[in-house]
């Protein structure tokens, strides 16, 4: 194996999801870098992991895993992280396709010993064809993607984000793995910030690490005609903030909030403005653009201190597990 095997993660739950899953997978095996291996882990569903392991018997690159922690997004991720065999191990998620180059370019940042971690940019693919006239483009984040905002090229960032991102072997056995008891799980509300409280976390235990986003690493990330809808956008919004209340529990608000200071006091401004200016000049849906930023950050808000309450009323917490690398992999159906 080269110094630079990439093992891919794609942690899947429902049968729903099976043409997606495919093409996500398919994705990955027509790299321009072709990865040592993909791994698919299933979320306590054994019927479509019995699926998946009979569509892929014949593949050898392509390994199919059961989930050997709770239920969720994170002890999925944590599975996949123990048994993969590359030293650097990459994030999809199961309704995105990668670019070709996506593997190259994550590479070429591992190039600096010091990178620990290196993101990429998720472009939204509609359902509808085009992004319904109110949806922002800063709460791109609500639908898994790169939000107008962040900054171009490849830079250093306080985190990645996890659904298209890559990390170092050794960031894992520094810092544990994701948290268990925070993000998504199944059907439940659509939580995040996993990855953002991992991130802060391999900061403190390698304080000279260095975390990149490089836009170059594109995938498209399926948007669902659900999640166009107002109600989702609402939605999403406001468990952002049940979530960061659970981050800053872990890391401290100091770190666990200081992108989204910035983020709330120049970029949405920014945003309401332009809506409005539109609005002004007749352009469709500038008003909306403008009202949904509005009520995407009080959501957020609305969220946070919510989630506070929780947080010191019922003593929240989540697990860190260790991520020890396994010989044969718990649970891998052949």
């Amino acid at each position: 194996m080269s110094p630079r095997d990439f093992s891919v993660v794609i942690c899947v739950y429902t049968e729903e999801r099976w043409e997606d899953i495919l093409e996500a997978v398919a994705s990955v095996r027509a790299q321009s870098l072709p990865a040592e291996e993909v791994l698919l882990v299933v979320d306590h569903n054994p019927a479509l992991l019995r699926r998946l392991a009979g569509e892929y018997t014949d593949c050898p690159g392509v390994r199919v895993l059961a989930n050997g922690g709770p239920r969720g997004l994170s002890a999925g991720r944590n599975t996949g992280i123990s048994a993969a065999r590359g030293s650097i191990v990459a994030f999809l998620d199961d309704d995105a396709v990668a670019e070709p180059d996506w593997l190259r370019h994550f590479d070429k940042g591992y190039d600096d010993p010091a990178v620990m971690a290196v993101g990429g940019r998720t472009l939204p693919s509609w359902a509808s064809g085009r992004r319904p006239v109110w949806f922002p483009e800063e709460f791109d984040w609500v639908v898994g993607c790169t939000y107008l905002g962040l900054p171009p090229g490849r830079v250093r960032v306080r985190n990645v984000l996890g659904g298209n991102a890559s990390f170092r072997r050794a960031a894992f056995d520094a810092a544990g793995g994701f948290a268990t008891g925070i993000g998504r799980d199944g059907d439940r509300r659509p939580l995040g910030g996993e990855e953002t409280e991992l991130c802060i976390r391999l900061s403190r235990a390698l304080p000279r690490a260095v975390l990149l986003i490089d836009d170059r690493a594109v995938i498209h990330h399926k948007v669902t005609e659900a999640r166009e809808r107002f109600g989702y956008f609402r939605t999403r919004t406001y468990a952002e903030g049940l979530s960061k209340a659970l981050v800053a529990r872990s890391v401290g608000a100091h770190r666990g909030l200081e992108s989204e200071r910035r983020y709330t006091t120049r970029v949405l401004p920014a945003g309401v403005l332009r809506g409005l200016r539109d609005f002004l000049l007749g352009r469709p849906g500038g008003a909306g653009r403008a009202g949904a930023v509005v009520t995407g950050a009080l959501a957020a808000a609305a969220g946070y201190a919510v989630g506070s309450v929780r947080v010191r009323r019922d003593a929240s917490s989540f697990a860190v597990p260790s991520v020890e690398p396994v010989a044969g992999a718990r649970g891998e159906v052949r």
